[in-house]
């Protein structure tokens, strides 16, 4: 996960349960990522999966597929993880049990959930944004066709397109959505192999413009920046 303005980078990492800050002296250009500092969320998961931050940085959510659950930091000076308090927990075991991918809708109303035990992205509401505690399931997406394996997932700013990694074709699937951030009207648009660099790519995240891709590789332990402009 990426800060708005490309110079800091957050990296979930499921070895040691932590969450570490990197900071980047040229925006967006990881050959200048300077490690920084980290934080345990040990005390809720030994699997993180995923992570997110509202977009001023004033929470920090985790995916986990130890307990199924999404957890919620308030974080009380913005970006900073090592001020990142526990506030609740969101358990989505009833809709999947391997949840791997998290994102959030810009306004905090909506969140989306891959998982690679039922090859579908899930789609909750929440009543009020941000709080975790709100959300209600609304619908899930299969992506089988596609991908047996999907891990992290990203959507572009207006909510028309969806990204997710996949371990089973070690690629990104493109889908365009037809009705903004409703993955009912998802159709699959293309796929990019990164396997060359990474066979487990499971992070992704984009620029704000769209013009740089970035996966994060199991494989390699490697963070792999792509040009699409």
């Amino acid at each position: 996960f990426f800060k708005p303005d490309g110079q800091t980078l957050f990296i979930s990492g499921y070895q040691n349960n932590d969450i570490y800050q990197y900071s980047l002296s040229t925006a967006w250009d990881i050959t200048t990522a300077s490690y920084t500092q980290n934080f345990s969320v040990s005390a809720q998961t030994s699997q993180v999966t995923d992570l997110f931050f509202k977009p001023d940085g004033s929470k920090m959510y985790i995916v986990e597929n130890t307990n199924d659950n999404v957890h919620e930091y308030n974080i009380s000076s913005s970006w900073d993880i090592t001020t990142a308090s526990y506030s609740q927990s969101f358990s989505i075991t009833a809709k999947e049990t391997a949840p791997q991918g998290f994102f959030f809708k810009s306004d905090g109303t909506k969140m989306y959930i891959s998982g690679s035990a039922s090859d579908s992205i899930h789609e909750y509401d929440l009543s009020s944004a941000w709080d975790i505690s709100t959300a209600s399931f609304l619908q899930s997406f299969s992506v089988a066709s596609q991908e047996i394996g999907p891990l992290s997932l990203f959507f572009n700013p207006n909510g028309t397109k969806m990204y997710f990694s996949g371990f089973g074709g070690d690629d990104v699937n493109e889908y365009d959505l037809s009705s903004a951030w409703d993955v009912s009207t998802a159709s699959y648009l293309r796929n990019f192999f990164v396997g060359s660099q990474d066979a487990n790519p499971a992070g992704i995240a984009f620029k704000s413009d769209g013009s740089k891709m970035y996966i994060v590789g199991l494989q390699n332990d490697a963070i792999y920046q792509y040009s699409t402009a």
